[in-house]
């Protein structure tokens, strides 16, 4: 679990770092996705429209989040319809938020709450925050299906705001056999890397994943 020591230690960090304090509304909020393929961390998912509904609610005085967030498949894949459903948990330290997350890529088969490694879930603690236009992401898997501690790590920086258009920039680096589908190696790799541009409820981003030599163009509404 030496992984997991670090990781905390960079959480410290970046609370020690960062200046400002994490601000949250009170109560429900419902909204939802419709991505033209869904693509997470350098790593496609699946490659047709998916509809992404998120539900959560945002306790008074603490800031403290909860909710659950899906990525359904519009269309079957080889005979499967993509299904995710995962649960998460975010708390305000100071400026940096501290989330739990449960992942379950097999939304609908199992035991939703089964941490085992026999199990459907993927057990994630992660830390972000912003320093004015740059934004830092450190996450670790604790248990689950994931037994090797994976890490993810993820700088954005937004260069562009104009005429109603933002951009940012962003690299992300995981370890390999979690974020790079085939892959037995645990070393770390970039595996995440591109720009992001938004007007309105619409964004599309351009990724690369230099671990895999993969590219991918993706579009999102937001409602």
């Amino acid at each position: 679990m030496r992984k997991t020591a670090k990781f905390l230690t960079l959480a410290v960090a970046l609370a020690a770092t960062f200046t400002g304090t994490a601000k949250a509304d009170e109560g429900f909020s419902i909204g939802a996705d419709v991505v033209s393929s869904y693509v997470w961390r350098g790593t496609e998912f699946d490659g047709g429209l998916n509809i992404q509904p998120s539900l959560s609610y945002t306790f008074a005085g603490i800031g403290v989040e909860v909710g659950a967030w899906g990525s359904y498949a519009v269309s079957e894949t080889n005979g499967t319809r993509y299904k995710e459903l995962d649960l998460f948990a975010s708390v305000p330290v100071g400026p940096v938020t501290m989330t739990v997350t449960n992942y379950n890529c097999t939304a609908g088969t199992g035991n939703t709450f089964d941490f085992g490694e026999d199990g459907p879930n993927v057990v994630e603690l992660s830390a972000s925050g912003d320093i004015d236009d740059l934004s830092l992401l450190a996450a670790v898997n604790l248990s689950g299906i994931d037994t090797k501690n994976a890490v993810y790590c993820e700088v954005g920086y937004g260069f562009y705001d104009k005429d109603g258009f933002t951009a940012s920039a962003f690299v992300g680096g995981g370890s390999e056999a979690y974020y790079r589908p085939g892959s037995s190696s645990t070393d770390f790799a970039v595996v995440n890397t591109g720009i992001s541009v938004s007007k309105d409820r619409y964004t599309a981003a351009y990724i690369y994943n230099p671990d895999s030599e993969k590219s991918f163009l993706t579009f999102m509404a937001s409602f």
